[in-house]
């Protein structure tokens, strides 16, 4: 694949004695990608990074909160600002990882003289953008949404092993290669149903590879099968099924699973916003708040776990429900927030603010905690990406490309526009001061050190 180049983390969270983690482990587990939560007083202290991160190594980053620590953005760039640009052959809409010095994202590519098409997981060089590896896949093409692409879903990065998950026309599969391209093992997960495509993203919680297997059982073509959802947890280093837990199928939700320290936490229009025992998978509690398709991903921040869902047509909306602290307690949603909702883009946080990027290009800032609206301002445009956090500054990006940097507090401040050249639907990665960007049919560096 041709490629043009244009010539630490201590991201410590207080890690609850429960995970027998010395102090010395904690930036461990956080760069590992081991995603435990503290005490929920702690938690509002302490919600998101506060160090320049050396890895951005799962979907939205560490805890999925968006936030890379430490850092620095320029109010703008142009082309001549990257300091490399790769070129991945096709335009796709799952979001690059970084660890160990290496960028980790799938693309795809037509096998030559054949109609085939292969689907590929690449391993860039971080800081020159040279391609190190390349491992591809035979890949049936299906039906989808005209957003989604075969490349849907973004890498997890876990103690030296690369993690992803796909669904082509005959079946879905998890695989697992080492950081140097060899495979170490892959999954067969049976044949998917869902008519916007696949874009589940695996994470590894506790030392278990979790993924999301939510398929559809609603408003099928003639020609599907309606699919069984469940949360699967597998061994990381040999595959193996840990346990399987069923859960209720009506349209796909594409969320990585999170978690307080107590349970696995997802959101889904089947199940809610819901907590699994994290041992046996056993569904331990489950509150229905949503009408619609769920596309972000859940977050917890203290004692609330937040989700959104939505649908093409309007009606967004984000609830937050207050996690139980034992089995003797029931979920309770605190609030919903139904102005400028987002349904696709996962929301941003920081400290105390929460920093939500709608469908159809508003932007607010509200209060985590109970959910007042802060700020709100218009950007314009249909979004898709989820918005990041760089130091003090919060980007967004349109799917026609256009960026959008203002600050990442309580006053949004000046708001820089500016066109990145193409469109843009993945979300971007933010490590070791370099900014990765997925724009049109490449993959764009930006070293802001």
């Amino acid at each position: 694949m041709p490629t043009t180049v244009n010539m630490r983390l201590k991201s410590v969270r207080r890690v609850s004695e429960r995970f027998g983690l010395p102090s010395l482990c904690r930036g461990f587990a956080v760069c590992a990608g081991l995603t435990l939560a503290a005490p929920a007083t702690l938690l509002a202290e302490e919600s998101s990074p506060r160090n320049v991160a050396d890895s951005w190594s799962r979907f939205h980053g560490e805890a999925s909160h968006g936030d890379a620590g430490a850092g620095t953005l320029p109010s703008e760039w142009t082309e001549a600002d990257y300091a490399w640009t790769a070129d991945l052959n096709a335009r796709h809409v799952g979001s690059p990882v970084v660890a160990d010095g290496k960028v980790f994202l799938l693309s795809t590519s037509a096998e030559q003289d054949t109609e085939s098409m292969s689907l590929n997981l690449l391993s860039l060089d971080a800081k020159t953008g040279e391609l190190l590896w390349k491992r591809s896949h035979p890949f049936v093409e299906r039906h989808r949404h005209s957003r989604n692409t075969a490349a849907s879903s973004t890498p997890s990065v876990h103690q030296g092993r690369v993690h992803f998950a796909y669904a082509d026309a005959n079946h879905a599969e998890l695989l697992t290669y080492d950081l140097n391209g060899e495979l170490i093992w892959s999954r067969n997960l049976g044949p998917w149903s869902g008519v916007h495509g696949f874009g589940a993203s695996p994470v590894v919680i506790d030392s278990k590879l979790l993924l999301f297997n939510d398929q559809q059982s609603k408003s099928l073509e003639a020609w599907q099968t309606p699919g069984k959802s469940f949360m699967l947890a597998f061994d990381p280093s040999t595959g193996a099924t840990i346990w399987e837990s069923p859960l209720t199928s009506t349209r796909p939700s594409y969320g990585v699973p999170t978690t307080d320290g107590r349970y696995l936490i997802g959101a889904s229009t089947g199940n809610g916003i819901f907590g699994l025992d994290p041992d046996t998978g056993k569904l331990k509690w489950s509150l229905n708040v949503f009408n619609k398709r769920c596309c972000s991903c859940p977050l917890v921040i203290g004692d609330l776990a937040f989700g959104t869902c939505g649908s093409g047509g309007g009606g967004n909306y984000l609830s937050a429900v207050r996690i139980p602290q034992d089995d003797s307690q029931k979920p309770v949603e605190v609030f919903r927030i139904d102005k400028a909702a987002p349904y696709v883009p996962t929301p941003a946080v920081k400290g105390p603010w929460m920093f939500l990027i709608s469908d159809n290009g508003i932007a607010s800032c509200v209060r985590w905690e109970d959910g007042s609206n802060v700020w709100s301002k218009r950007l314009g445009g249909n979004f898709g990406a989820s918005p990041i956090i760089v130091g003090d500054q919060l980007l967004a990006i349109s799917l026609d490309g256009t960026a959008y940097v203002m600050s990442a507090s309580d006053q949004p401040g000046s708001i820089s526009k500016f066109d990145l050249g193409g469109p843009v639907g993945a979300t971007p990665a933010y490590a070791d001061g370099r900014l990765f960007l997925r724009i049109n049919d490449q993959l764009c560096c930006l070293n802001t050190k």
